[in-house]
């Protein structure tokens, strides 16, 4: 089995399974958290996202803003807005104080947007950012100028910002996203890539409004609950008294502790893992790009804060014990194949030795991915089935191929029929692999193949 392919076929199976590592969307609880008020928690999931907040902010989140955060979050609505390639203007910025209270805030974020041509910016940054509702003030409409800002307030600030701009432009992320319709039922479809690249944040006002607009969100996992990842925990590491070294060879064993002391875990880090679980791992990180945040938030796991932040029902079509058990039931040469194949790769990515074969992998990868995203940022599902071959990958010989798709997708389409047949009147949005709503096979098919009106948003 050639190790090209073994990377062409696992690229499939990563992007419709769970990570190894489901990044939190909160730090490690301290003896007095710092929360964000109610007000804020909806601007969270864009946030974190957008790479505003890391997993500890809830040791700062209600602390006054630094001025080193203030510039971080400055740079970060600046990369956002230069991708939009806005008409430019000289930028006024005589007089403005930037500190560390809620003018000196606005003063910095406004500086940001004052480089381009847009609706009111000539107006200066209250009368600009209050249009555009980044800022409101009291009921007697006092903005609070001169009292300290918190990060909270800050963070919201930018979040808004960027958004507004995005929304006032029709821009950001639109996601393969279908409506399917049955009486008083609407389900949302949304064929997702689990991975944080190419810029793919924000995403755009329709899909946002979709999620907002429904009141079951549904995964192929849920990403909450925790009996279920503990159980998958399990499956991915050893319990029989074995480690990774008695399942692989000696050359290849040695290459994962090098990995392991480059990741900060020491030699043996990763000894009690499986080689599939380490592959997955060493694919999605092999895959990321210098726009991936440091939060490396998949899109299904943007979904689900946004959903679960919003008091949402959480719902998943599969279970961690089934989606493990595709993985655990590989042949262990496989396993072996996948994980020396997915390590290459990353070994490249990171600098180390090139083999000519593994290099033109990696470019079929990297082009593939960004076929991929473009199309899915456009929402252009021809130009993505394009990119992404299924039926060439569930006709191949690859042992791994049938369980992704031939034995998953039947179950994904039964369990949309079953939310577009509950009763009363309900908004459902169910958020899976692009892959599964691709043909042959794809979900988006088999429910018009049902009867169900199903349609691209437009």
């Amino acid at each position: 089995m050639k190790k090209r392919n073994v990377i062409k076929r696992a690229l499939a199976g990563v992007l419709t399974a769970a990570l190894l590592a489901i990044p939190a969307m909160a730090a490690e609880e301290t003896s007095q958290p710092q929360l964000p008020d109610a007000w804020a928690v909806s601007a969270l999931a864009d946030s974190y996202a957008m790479g505003l907040v890391d997993d500890s902010y809830t040791t700062y989140i209600q602390s006054p803003v630094t001025m080193e955060q203030l510039d971080s979050m400055s740079k970060i609505v600046a990369d956002k807005l230069a991708l939009l390639e806005l008409p430019q203007r000289t930028a006024d910025a005589v007089g403005l104080v930037v500190d560390g209270t809620r003018g000196g805030v606005m003063n910095a974020l406004y500086q940001q947007a004052a480089a381009y041509q847009l609706p009111g910016v000539e107006e200066g940054a209250a009368a600009f950012l209050s249009g555009l509702g980044v800022v409101q003030g009291d009921q007697t409409g006092d903005l609070a100028l001169e009292r300290t800002c918190t990060y909270q307030e800050a963070m919201v600030m930018a979040d808004r910002l960027i958004l507004a701009v995005y929304d006032a432009n029709d821009a950001g992320s639109k996601g393969l996203l279908w409506k399917a319709v049955n009486g008083d039922n609407t389900l949302y479809l949304l064929g997702t890539i689990h991975l944080d690249r190419n810029n793919v944040y924000p995403l755009h006002k329709s899909l946002r409004d979709a999620i907002d607009a429904s009141q079951t969100v549904s995964f192929e996992l849920d990403f909450n609950d925790q009996a279920g990842l503990a159980e998958f925990q399990a499956l991915q590491t050893y319990n029989d008294g074995t480690t990774l070294a008695d399942h692989i060879s000696p050359e290849l064993y040695a290459r994962v502790q090098a990995q392991s002391e480059a990741l900060g875990m020491g030699p043996n880090g990763l000894d009690a893992y499986k080689p599939w679980a380490l592959a997955n791992s060493f694919s999605t990180m092999s895959m990321a790009d210098d726009t991936t945040s440091t939060n490396a938030m998949a899109i299904d796991l943007y979904v689900n804060a946004r959903a679960a932040n919003a008091g949402k029902t959480i719902d998943a079509v599969e279970t961690y014990a089934f989606q493990g058990g595709i993985f655990d039931g590989l042949s262990a040469e496989y396993q072996e194949i996948y994980l020396d194949s997915s390590l290459s790769l990353l070994e490249m990515a990171q600098g180390g030795k090139v083999d000519p074969e593994l290099e033109q992998a990696a470019q079929e990868q990297e082009k593939m991915l960004a076929g991929m995203f473009d199309a899915w940022k456009s929402r252009d599902p021809e130009a993505f089935a394009k990119v992404y071959d299924k039926a060439s990958i569930i006709n191949s010989d690859d042992e791994l191929n049938s369980k992704l798709f031939t034995e998953r997708d039947p179950g994904m389409i039964q369990a949309a029929a079953s939310y577009l047949e509950t009763e009363g009147e309900n908004t459902f949005f169910l958020a899976v692999g692009a892959g599964h709503m691709m043909d042959p096979g794809g979900i988006v098919s088999g429910l018009r193949e049902l009867g169900y009106t199903v349609e691209l948003v437009k």
